[in-house]
């Protein structure tokens, strides 16, 4: 579906002021197209198996398009606002999809169960090397294993931002939750050290892949699957605490 396409499903919307016409709703989704476009170029990567870029750029419209009906006309604040939605949409529809089967769900349990055994066995936390003979994996498959258990990570933040603090919003609308949501998470990012603040700050507010993040950070993707979600696992626990 292509941008016309998406603004051509038309119920109206609310804006901070009034309503934005047909027009302004095209402009502005127009404008922000090059955002969509990021996000879906940052999941794809992730995703692709299940979800072509396509139709993935088909939800992030939608999800654009929702946003702009519930905001009105966009200000310095949207483009977070938007990402969230936009990235929710596509993470909800990849959900609904099942994008990590039950096999390779239970695969990666067994995994992360040996890693475990293996560090108390060690009494410290095993090297990649030591992972690798212990598990019988080769370092394709070790990968595969990091991946999944990043996007387990990252679906656990996007739910807490997208869901998990609408209870401290109260009656306030959708955009007050957004705001809520960007303090809360900022809050969170001060509190992790500078490396674990800049994987985040890559991923969620530039859009980077874990892919690019690697290439930024110079280390391998490995690694940055590993920071990764140690630095979303602590954000996830900050997150809940001022919850």
């Amino acid at each position: 579906m292509n941008a016309t396409c998406a603004m051509d499903y038309g119920l109206g919307g609310q804006g901070d002021t009034s309503l934005l016409s047909p027009a302004d709703e095209q402009r502005w989704m127009l404008q922000y197209l090059p955002l969509v476009k990021r996000i879906v170029r940052q999941l794809s990567l992730q995703a692709n198996q299940v979800l072509d870029r396509e139709d993935m750029e088909q939800i992030g419209l939608m999800g654009l398009l929702e946003v702009l009906r519930r905001y009105g006309a966009p200000d310095e604040q949207f483009g977070r606002f938007a990402s969230l939605r936009i990235r929710g949409a596509i993470l909800d529809e990849l959900r609904r999809q099942d994008w990590r089967p039950r096999q390779l769900r239970q695969q990666v349990h067994r995994i992360r169960d040996a890693i475990r055994a293996l560090a108390r066995q060690l009494g410290r936390r095993p090297s990649d090397e030591e992972i690798l003979g212990h598990t019988g994996l080769d370092a394709a498959a070790y990968q595969d294993y990091l991946q999944a258990e990043c996007c387990e990570a990252i679906e656990s933040l996007d739910e807490l931002l997208q869901n998990g603090q609408e209870a401290l919003a109260g009656s306030t609308g959708g955009v007050e939750e957004a705001v809520l949501r960007e303090r809360l998470l900022a809050q969170a990012l001060e509190r992790l050290d500078e490396r674990e603040r800049l994987v985040l700050t890559l991923y969620y507010q530039h859009e980077l892949s874990l892919k690019e993040i690697a290439l930024v950070l110079n280390v391998s993707d490995a690694r940055v699957c590993q920071l990764s979600k140690q630095a979303i696992a602590k954000a996830c626990r900050l997150l809940k605490e001022e919850g």
